[in-house]
């Protein structure tokens, strides 16, 4: 296309400048053909004319759209050019603060000098297995794309690492290293790969000095190669090292240090170790002061010096070869420090007894005076004889010098030798990734021989690179099958020719090293005798005729001829080395030497008669001709070199170039100068031009239609990508050498995708302007609208004013008249009522005073009759009552007449005999009478007695339902006994109440009176006290109001405290969860890492496998039981046997570090015993305080029993009292005949004494039982003390069932039963049957006493009188209770209500009737309130007595029952059935039916384990059978085992199936299916270890059935813990396989494929791939994450899997694609755009709705994707202003401060109408966000795993419904 059509108005271009280099411009005109000048404006506003060289006419450079500036790859660029080039990289180094940029294949490295936090682990982690177009530039993506090839192509790898000094090319190199070391392995695991970093520090310290340029400057190149095994693990290294700077010991210019590993020898010489070595400060030595700065800023070398000697130890270099080392190296400076002085001119002299030289050879075991004479002599060696000649001081400090140098060379390539071998393997290498670290370009203002290598060596690597980058661009054409030709490139071969080739530079220099008079000038004239006007490259300064000028790749470089013949020679005095070598105290400086030969020049000695040593130390072959040995340093140089280049060629290089932005060190500063400077050095440039030379930009056809849809028309899009994409290209670009079509990409020239943007942004441009033309011409119609709306609305508004106006006059005129008429009629009115009221007082008055007279005489009339009736009634009682009197008085003396009267006639009629005979006329009948009843009665008492005898035995059987009643009547009646004492007091007191009660309303209704006086008083106060009252009110409603808002902000700050502090809580105990599940992980993981090893070693060995470890049967149960737990430990062992039996060679390093492992693991397991110490300390303090708590309730028990054996032995001693006494009696008192046998009192006193004896023997019996049960209780309190069995201690019933004898069982029954009777109630069956017996038998003087025949009817009517008194009193004595009951209740609220109406009246009478009225409700309320509150605590109280009862009831009425089953089938004593007759029970028959219990064999576990673990197929069981079937299985054998009471048995079967899991999981753990399977049957399985484990707190939701299922012999607590880990390991398993199967679908569904087709454009891209955003086939979509997900789900559904562990795993797989989403976005600059954020959010709303479908919102999941939802709406919000600044902060609270700046550093526009962010919101929003205290972590840990718990799930699957299915192959088990 034509200039014209691309130099227009507005184009911007780049112009020379002498500062900036380049700077930019517009055009102000446009170009036209043969203008000579172009009008251009800079950007600060100058306008400036540039003028076109007149030659060529060249225009000047055009510059990029601005979409494409700050591209990751520098070809992406449509113009490719210098100063486009230079722009991109300040952009992203400046703005985006990014130092890593894409060159093709050149990774372009800006060192920041500045520490940034994008090399930790979670970097590395990011880049692992990613492609390299996928991902932002970094030495992550060079290093995983090498170590992807060599496993994918099978072929070895090579990173070259170039750039001058000071650029970053070492720590670049050390990234590459570490990311190897973390990717092929674990770097905490793997010796070898801290074995490979630790060989840095080493190398650093001997290799690295500060220059001007940098403080850890590299001064040798070295070449690593990392070994693989076939498992692309790293295995082993080797290090070459070229062109060690070995001036440097003896030499440093200003501002530069010698070696570091001087400074830090003289920074540890106070060590006690190192005082032998007499060393001091820096300052104090030659070698390390000339440099004058000693000192870095910010590194210490003392502690350099501790990591130096760790990686010396960690790479097998012993302390004594590291003292060693030291030795030398210390008197290395201390021959610094000699000092020679001049003899006379052609002579030295070694002053006498010189300190130095007495340390050096003290240090080096040489003598003293052999060392002073070769210092300052020499040797020379003739055909005849040998002749020792001086040297003068200068030759002989050159010669010092010299041998220092070559002291530390042989030094430097022994520790180079003893590195390699630490990290050389044993296994065979299958593969290897070199890491070349070599220096760059240099150029300086005087270059020597070091220069010349460098730049040497620069040359053959610029070669190589360009041959690389050529044949690269060839297979690209070729793959896509496009018509190429020859791309010319700049080829340094004849440079490498001037240099290398025969009669070149290298080979005049060797052959006037071996002229014996050759020197510096002789060599320079040879120079320009050979290469001066026949080789364009070489050229001679103007001003000198020691220089020579080569034009190299990079620039010119001039060389200093001076000193090139002695470095290239680089001898040193052979008798010198002589001596060091005859050291017989230091065996490592002989080791340094032993291989050391003469050398001399081919045609005699040299001058000087110096030896002559090659730069690297070679070993001497037996045979080996003297001629291999005379090689110079420049000869092996190109040797080794050409090693290199043969190296690199047969792999394949990665190229990683170090640009220095600036000289000073300024942290991201950018000097333009010298970028370009070193961009045209490393070969950037070449690499640009290669490519512009070609076709530099290429779209795959289905991203430019996408681009590039806005300039195709409707009719231009076919069904046919390709024919549309080139059909579109034809019209659009007129010249068909612009582009190319390949098979799948079209390839454009540089600048055409320039022009295609133009064309889009035009075409653009013009739909915007027509959309603003439309939306402004519809913004300015509507704004017309409104305002004649708003017109129309104006005038109705003013006109309806001047109406209302008008009305308004009207009104005001009608009411001005009614107002006058109003106003007079008023004032008429007024006058009229003052009269009126004047007449009215006036008659009220008058009336009023003739009342008041009537009234005062009709009240004295009143009281005059009151008085005249008292009066008169007082005269008549006290007539009457005299009269009353004197009546009474004389009857009592008539009456006492009349008795005396009677009295004399009954003295006189008793003395006669007549009264006597009238009275025993009927004594004999009625004798004879008594004498038939007395036989009626014999008769009646046999038949009474029957009646008694089964009146006393139905008594006995009633008693003990009645013990309870008879002891709350007996409790009643002694109450009663003592509220009779106290009725009369009562009755005293109530009328005293009551006549109180009668003066207090007397009073009340006096005070009412008086109140009612009051009253109107009191009505005149109502206003004020309402005004306050309102007052008051407000005020109250005030403080109401302000108590209501302190409330609520206390209650605000308390919940807040309190929200605060659960998440505190629960922070620290998610931490601890995560901390003991990570230990357990660690745990496994070292299982799994020390079973490798093992297996490794058997390898290694060639050893059969031991058999397996028999475990001896006398353990112990607490040891059997964690045998599985010891896996590790018994691994460890059979590892240690296996050493000891095959004496393997033991790596120190490995060992040591496990052993530190060990340690840490120690330290963690001794601090989580000490914690776990505390809280077992604490509960035994709980349980100690419980246990003093039951030993009360039990002491309190035991004294209520030794109370009632101390009653029951005074009862036995009463009981033998009456006995003796009885006796005793009838011995003295009965005649013989009475006490005969067969009389009536003879059987009646042996009835008594048999039923005495029977009692008596009964309280034995009780004696007996209750000290039994003491002892029994006080043994069971002392084992519970003191030592803890399987099961828990039982309550006092079931310590019952513990005895082992029958007979105690039943004894101890029935003393429970004789203990729970009142002792009043247990013996009136005995005293009944005494009195009975008394009564109806004849007493002993029954003749004597029934005489007269009037005993039976007093004894009758006794009888009968006592009944009848007894039912009085007892009906006397319930209505008294009850009386008395009803007077107290009537009398404690007749006393309650007089105080509150006391109160009550107090407070009205001090308030107003309202305020009375008030108080008196709210008082009412209260004591409502109060008394429904006490009524519902006593019926809650009741409520909780009546159902406590009643469980008691039902658990000792079902326990009795077993009790009297039990006792009825043991041998009970006679006296005690008829005592105590149990009730016979109805015991139903039970049915035999599954007890939910599994027996097998104990040869049948293995088989059981193996069909049931092992072989299951977890995909037949899920949809087959009742999901959990083999936790169901397992269990029931288990249960069976515990019924059995077969502790072996139990562990055995737990110890089996746990190990049968873990190895099922071993085999089968990337399976996921298998995983989640056993995940929910181990869940399961722990599930019903607790619900059927016997603990209240897990049987709250059991059936009664399945409580009869628990376990009742052991204790599995700790194996539920056991298998809590196991549970939570196969947790981490399963999220660990769903990781794998997501990850890869992750990045390509959530961020690179398109789901809304159209909203993000795509951008060009350069040589590196990119995945593309298009679905093609096999790419991952968001519905591939979606069908991924509903298989998980449905998966764990079919399993069985608890709901609550489904939703822990769905959040931790929502956790995992949002953080690997959100890692990928901060490091991929090409996906932070506005549109890509639209996607984002689209896909996180669809993952939120597949939330939703599966109910699984209150999982947490959604929470977890906070963060990436929070960055999609970072990159959609505006990002102008200082408010934009302040959303963003506020909005994105769960991102970090580092997360939010990157993506703003990141964000890039697509289109040209969207905006960059600018530095200074950037800068903004850090300011901001300063303050805020978080993790400096850029990205999210990927291997965060949430801590999982395990809540309680019980089954209500019946056991005894399960069925075994025939599938399983279990046909061993047997249904119990």
């Amino acid at each position: 296309m034509a200039a014209s059509e691309l130099y227009t108005k507005h184009a911007r271009v780049w112009i020379p400048d002498a500062e900036e280099v380049w700077k930019s411009a517009e055009l102000l005109k446009d170009y036209k053909q043969g203008d000579a000048l172009l009008q251009l404006r800079l950007d600060d506003g100058t306008d400036v004319e540039h003028k076109l060289d007149p030659k060529t006419k060249n225009l000047p450079h055009l510059r990029n759209p601005d979409i494409l500036v700050g591209e990751n790859d520098l070809t992406a660029l449509s113009y490719l050019h210098e100063p486009a080039i230079l722009h991109n990289l300040k952009v992203r180094f400046m703005d985006s603060k990014l130092i890593y940029t894409y060159c093709g294949i050149v990774l372009v490295a800006i060192n920041p000098y500045e520490t940034l936090p994008i090399y930790g682990a979670d970097i590395i982690n990011a880049y692992s297995g990613q492609n390299m177009g996928d991902m932002d530039p970094h030495i992550f993506a060079v290093a995983e794309e090498s170590y992807k090839q060599m496993a994918r192509d099978e072929r070895n790898q090579s990173i070259i690492v170039s750039g001058e000094s000071g650029a970053g090319k070492t720590v670049s190199a050390k990234y590459a290293m570490r990311y190897f070391a973390t990717v092929s392995g674990s770097a905490s695991e793997t010796n070898v790969e801290e074995k490979v970093l630790a060989s840095n520090p080493i190398m650093e310290s001997i290799g690295n000095a500060k220059t001007t340029r940098n403080d850890n400057s590299s001064r040798f190149g070295k070449y690593i190669e990392i070994g693989f095994d076939k498992k692309y693990q790293i295995i082993g290294a080797n290090m070459r090292t070229y062109l060690l700077e070995k001036s440097r010991v003896v030499f440093q210019a200003d501002d530069e240090r010698n070696y570091h590993i001087f400074y830090q020898l003289c920074a540890s010489a106070q060590l006690p170790e190192l005082k032998v070595l007499k060393l001091g400060q820096a300052t104090n030595f030659h070698y390390t002061k000339q440099g004058r700065s000693p000192v870095i800023d910010g590194v210490d070398d003392a502690k350099e010096m501790v990591n130096t000697r760790h990686a010396c130890t960690l790479l097998g270099i012993s302390e004594p070869y590291q003292m060693g080392i030291f030795r030398i190296l210390a008197a290395i400076l201390h021959l610094g420090n000699v000092e020679i002085k001049d003899r006379d001119s052609d002579s030295s002299i070694v002053p006498p007894n010189n300190a130095h030289l007495t340390v050096f050879c003290d240090l080096m075991g040489v003598t003293y005076q052999d060392m002073s004479q070769w210092l300052c002599h020499k040797k020379l060696k003739t055909a005849a004889e040998t002749y020792i000649k001086p040297i003068p001081k200068l030759q002989a400090v050159n010669a010092r010098d010299a041998l220092a140098k070559h002291i530390y060379a042989k030094l430097f390539d022994w520790i180079v030798d003893h590195v390699n071998k630490a990290l050389r393997s044993t296994v065979n290498q299958n593969s290897f990734i070199g890491v070349l670290d070599i220096y760059g370009f240099e150029t300086f203002e005087i270059n020597s021989f070091e220069q010349f290598c460098i730049n040497y060596a620069n040359e053959k690597l610029q070669q190589q690179f360009n041959m690389h980058v050529f044949k690269l661009e060839q297979e690209e054409y070729m793959k896509e099958q496009i018509p190429w030709t020859l791309i010319d490139f700049y080829d340094n071969q004849p440079c490498i020719n001037l240099i290398e080739a025969k009669m070149g530079i290298l080979d005049l220099l060797d052959e006037e090293c071996r002229m014996p008079k050759g020197s510096d000038d002789t060599w320079a004239q040879k120079l320009y005798n050979t290469h001066l006007n026949k080789c364009a490259l070489f050229h001679k300064p103007r001003l000198s005729n020691k220089a020579f000028i080569i034009q190299h790749f990079a620039d010119k470089v001039e060389y200093q001829c001076d000193g090139f013949l002695e470095k290239n020679k680089d001898t040193v005095n052979e008798e010198q080395i002589t001596v060091l070598k005859t050291s017989k105290k230091f065996e490592l400086l002989v080791e340094l030497f032993q291989d050391e030969e003469k050398a001399t020049t081919p045609t005699g000695p040299p001058p000087g008669g110096r030896t002559r040593l090659s730069v690297k130390q070679t070993k001497t072959r037996p045979g080996q001709t003297s001629r291999d040995h005379k090689k110079t340093v420049g000869l092996q140089f190109r040797n080794s070199l050409q090693l290199l280049m043969d190296t690199l060629n047969a792999t394949t290089p990665h190229y990683v170039r170090c640009i220095k932005p600036n000289d000073n060190k300024h942290p991201f500063t950018f000097d333009p100068s010298r970028a370009v400077q070193q961009l045209r050095a490393c070969g950037v440039l070449e690499t640009i031009r290669i490519s512009a030379a070609g076709f530099p930009s290429r779209w795959t056809y289905q991203e430019f239609f996408s681009r590039y849809r806005v300039l195709m028309k409707q009719k231009d899009v076919l069904s046919d990508r390709r024919l549309t994409c080139r059909n579109v290209l034809e019209k659009l670009i007129k010249d068909q050498d612009k582009y190319q079509f390949g098979k799948t990409k079209i390839f454009f020239r540089a600048g055409q995708v320039a022009y295609l943007e133009k064309l889009r942004a035009d075409k653009l441009r013009v739909a915007c302007i027509r959309i603003q033309k439309t939306i402004r011409s519809w913004l300015l119609r509507k704004k017309y609208l409104r305002m004649r709306s708003a017109a129309i609305t104006i005038q109705r508004y003013v006109r309806g004013y001047q109406a209302r106006c008008l009305a308004k006059f009207l009104r005001r005129t009608q009411a001005a008249v009614t107002i006058q008429k109003f106003q007079r009629m008023y004032r008429e009115r007024k006058r009229y009522r003052r009269m009126q009221a004047a007449s009215l007082v006036v008659q009220c008055m008058l009336r009023a005073y003739m009342a008041r007279q009537k009234y005062q005489a009709m009240l004295r009339e009143h009281k005059t009759i009151i008085i005249q009736k008292r009066v008169r009634g007082w005269l008549a009682r006290l007539h009457y009552k005299r009269s009353l009197e004197a009546v009474v008085y004389l009857q009592c003396c008539i009456r006492r007449m009349r008795a005396r009267r009677e009295l004399k006639k009954l003295k006189i009629e008793a003395r006669s005999v007549e009264h006597f005979k009238k009275l025993n006329i009927g004594m004999e009948n009625k004798i004879m009478q008594l004498q038939r009843k007395v036989d009626e009665q014999h008769k009646e008492k046999k038949a009474m007695t029957e009646r008694l005898n089964s009146l006393a035995n139905s008594y006995a059987v009633e008693s003990e339902k009645l013990r309870n009643e008879v002891e709350r009547l007996r409790l009643t009646e002694e109450e009663a006994r003592n509220n009779s004492n106290r009725i009369t007091t009562l009755l005293e007191e109530l009328a005293r109440l009551k006549k109180e009660l009668c003066d207090t309303q007397r009073d009340k209704r006096t005070i009412e009176e008086w109140a009612d006086k009051y009253k109107l008083e009191t009505e005149q106060l109502v206003a004020e006290l309402k005004e306050q009252n309102m007052l008051l009110k407000t005020e109250k409603d005030d403080l109401n109001r302000l108590i209501q808002e302190q409330n609520q902000e206390m209650t605000e700050k308390m919940e807040k405290a309190l929200v605060e502090e659960t998440k505190q809580l629960e922070c620290e105990l998610n931490e601890e969860r995560s901390r003991y599940q990570n230990l357990l992980t660690e745990h496994r993981r070292l299982e799994d890492r020390h079973d490798d090893l093992k297996e490794e070693m058997k390898l290694m060995v060639n050893i059969p496998k031991p058999g397996h470890r028999r475990t001896d049967s006398t353990h112990s149960s607490n040891e059997s039981e964690y045998t599985y737990n010891s896996e590790f430990a018994e691994s460890e062992e059979s590892a240690r046997g296996a050493e000891d039996v095959t004496k393997a060679p033991l790596d120190m390093s490995l060992f040591l570090k496990l052993q530190k492992r060990v340690t840490e693991l120690e330290q963690e397991k001794q601090s989580l015993q000490n914690e776990l110490d505390k809280k077992e300390e604490q509960a035994y303090r709980a349980r100690a305080r419980e246990e003093d708590e039951q030993n009360r309730v039990r002491g309190a028990e035991l004294e209520y029993e030794s109370l009632k054996r101390q009653e029951l032995d005074t009862e036995n001693k009463k009981l033998k009292n009456d006995l003796n006494e009885l006796r005793k009696a009838l011995s003295e008192k009965s005649p013989p005949g009475v006490t005969a046998p067969g009389s009536p009192a003879y059987k009646v006193v042996m009835e008594q004494l048999n039923s005495s004896n029977e009692e008596l023997e009964v309280r034995k019996e009780e004696v007996l039982i209750l000290r039994s049960q003491l002892v029994s209780q006080k043994e069971a309190i002392h084992q519970k003390e003191n030592k803890q069995t399987m099961t828990e201690a039982m309550p006092c019933m079931e310590d019952v069932h513990k005895m082992r004898d029958a007979g105690e069982i039943t004894q101890a029954y029935l003393a429970v039963k004789e203990s729970n009777r009142s002792p009043k109630f247990t013996s009136k069956p005995v005293a009944v049957s005494d009195l009975m017996s008394r009564i109806r038998s004849p007493p002993q003087d029954y003749h004597v006493l029934n005489e007269d025949g009037e005993l039976w009817l007093v004894y009758e009517g006794l009888k009968e009188t006592n009944r009848l008194l007894e039912s009085q009193l007892q009906t006397l004595r319930k209505s008294h209770e009850n009386e008395t009951e009803v007077l107290r209740e009537e009398l404690q609220s007749v006393k309650e209500d007089n105080n509150r109406q006391q109160q009550l009246l107090a407070q009205n009478l001090q308030l107003p009737p309202e305020a009375r009225i008030e108080a008196s409700l709210q008082h009412e309320i209260t004591r409502l309130t109060n008394e429904n509150l006490d009524l519902m605590e006593q019926l809650e109280k009741q409520d909780k007595t009546v159902r406590k009862l009643k469980k008691q009831l039902k658990v000792f009425a079902k326990k009795i029952g077993e009790l009297e089953i039990s006792g009825q089938m043991e041998n009970v004593s006679p006296g005690q059935i008829i005592d105590e007759p149990i009730h016979p029970v109805n015991i139903p028959r039970k049915e035999k039916d599954f007890q939910g219990m599994l027996e097998y064999k104990k040869e049948d576990e293995s088989k059981l384990v193996k069909n049931l673990i092992l072989e299951l197929k977890p995909r037949g069981v899920a949809v087959n059978l009742i999901p959990g079937l083999p936790a169901y299985i397992l269990f029931m054998c288990l249960r069976h085992a515990d019924y059995i009471n077969d502790d072996q048995k139990v562990r055995t079967l737990l110890t089996s199936t746990i190990n049968g899991i873990k190895k099922i999981l071993k085999k089968r753990g990337d399976d996921y299916e298998t995983v989640s399977f056993w995940l929910s049957n181990t869940c399961r399985f722990l599930h019903c270890l607790k619900q059927y484990s016997g603990e209240e707190s897990f049987m709250k939701h059991n059936t009664p059935r399945q409580n009869e299922h628990c376990l009742s012999n052991f204790d599995l607590a700790e194996y539920r813990q056991v298998l809590s880990d196991l549970a939570i390991q196969i947790y981490q398993q399963l999220v660990k396989v769903m990781e794998n199967i997501l990850q890869p679908m992750i990045v390509s569904g959530m961020l690179e494929h398109e789901t809304i087709q159209g909203v993000s454009g795509v951008k060009p891209t350069g040589l590196r791939k990119r995945t593309s955003s298009i679905a093609d086939e096999g790419t991952y979509t968001l519905d591939s994450i979606l069908r991924q997900l509903n298989s998980f789900h449905s998966t764990m559904c079919q399993h069985g899997t608890d709901p609550e562990l489904i939703k822990q795993v769905i959040k931790q797989m929502f956790y995992i694609i949002g953080a690997v989403t959100l890692n990928n976005l901060l490091l991929r600059k090409d996906m932070c755009s506005w549109s890509k954020g639209m996607q984002i959010r689209y896909n996180v709303s669809q993952l939120e709705e597949w939330l939703r479908d599966k109910n699984l919102m209150t999982s947490g999941a959604k929470e977890t994707l906070e963060p990436l939802i929070q960055a999609a709406q970072l990159l959609q919000v505006k990002k102008k202003t200082d408010e934009d600044a302040e959303a963003i902060c506020s909005m994105c609270n769960a991102l970090s401060t580092a997360q939010i700046v990157k993506v703003l550093n990141l964000y890039t526009p697509v289109n040209e109408f969207e905006e960059r962010v600018s530095v200074s919101f950037i800068r903004t929003i850090q300011i901001r966000l300063r303050d805020r205290k978080e993790s400096p972590q850029l990205l999210m840990d990927t291997k965060n795993i949430y801590p999982v718990t395990f809540p309680f799930n019980p089954s209500s699957l019946a056991l005894e419904t399960i069925q075994i299915p025939s599938s399983l192959n279990l046909l061993f088990l047997t249904r119990v």
